[in-house]
């Protein structure tokens, strides 16, 4: 396996993490920014009350989003083992 299919599976891969993990931590992210909002807004500065809504939106992303993000890392799997006999033949 040469330096290009190797930097070319690579980068696969990140994409496939990247578009795998975006939807949760974009909804975690908005869902924290919200939070913080109203914590300021309402002087209420408690650390732990932003743990259970992103949790749960989390959870929520993850039952909504679960298939495609299977079939994406399944996609890549896919690959992978399409094209396994030129990883190990060099």
């Amino acid at each position: 396996m040469d330096e290009a299919n190797l930097i070319q599976l690579l980068v696969m891969a990140l994409v496939t993490v990247i578009k795998a993990s975006a939807p949760m931590l974009l909804v975690s992210l908005v869902v924290g920014l919200v939070i913080s909002i109203l914590q300021t807004v309402t002087s209420i500065q408690e650390q732990t009350l932003t743990f259970v809504p992103k949790l749960l939106a989390v959870f929520l992303v993850l039952i909504i989003a679960g298939n495609w993000i299977m079939g994406t890392v399944v996609e890549l799997f896919e690959e992978l083992c399409m094209n396994f006999r030129y990883y190990i033949n060099g």
